[in-house]
């Protein structure tokens, strides 16, 4: 069976204890021999989420803890719920994990908005895919993250609601297209989609 882990590593914005890093570092040295996928959740990532797109001004552990219970729901939605291309969770191990100790991923999470600017953002799948890929969207801070130099091994998809499968795979050729994402050079797909 595999063993999916979500990690959330701590911030110094929100830090509460002097020794967070130090456990961090040991956690994620465990991490690479006790789980087959592990999704990292970086708190400081998911404060600047809740300030910018939530305006909250101070984030408490509630907020943070909701949005990373949205992406837990979601990834663990195809255990749930039935879909026309659902994805299990051993295909995450399967598809998205090219050597076992290269395990770690990153994610992101649409729409993320207050009610106020529900209506002015964009909801369509087009959007909410674009949305997904912005480096601030991230639910891990990447400092310079540059969408032509940097590289993925590999990309899952997964939506919920009323998303078709052309729908679907017209986003992932219009992100192929407009060079929104590349790939490592021996794999060259990379792309699993997931509808709930």
């Amino acid at each position: 069976k595999s063993k999916l882990g979500f990690e959330v590593y701590p911030s110094p914005t929100i830090s509460t204890c002097v020794v967070e890093p130090y456990n961090a570092l040991l956690t994620t040295h465990w991490l690479l021999d006790h789980t087959e996928v592990s999704l990292l959740l970086d708190n400081e990532a998911i404060y600047e989420i809740c300030q910018k797109k939530l305006d909250i001004k101070r984030p408490s552990y509630d907020n943070l803890n909701k949005l990373i219970s949205k992406v837990i729901s979601s990834m663990t939605a195809s255990l749930r719920f039935d879909g026309e291309l659902n994805v299990d969770l051993n295909e995450f191990q399967t598809n998205l994990v090219p050597f076992p100790r290269l395990h770690f991923m990153t994610t992101s999470l649409a729409p993320v908005t207050t009610a106020a600017k529900k209506e002015t953002e964009k909801n369509d799948t087009r959007g909410l895919t674009e949305v997904c890929f912005q480096p601030k969207s991230f639910f891990v801070k990447l400092a310079d993250f540059d969408y032509e130099e940097d590289k993925y091994m590999a990309i899952s998809l997964n939506y919920r609601g009323d998303v078709k499968s052309k729908e679907a795979n017209a986003c992932v050729q219009w992100l192929k297209q407009n060079k929104k994402v590349t790939f490592v050079e021996w794999c060259p797909t990379g792309f699993k989609i997931g509808l709930k």
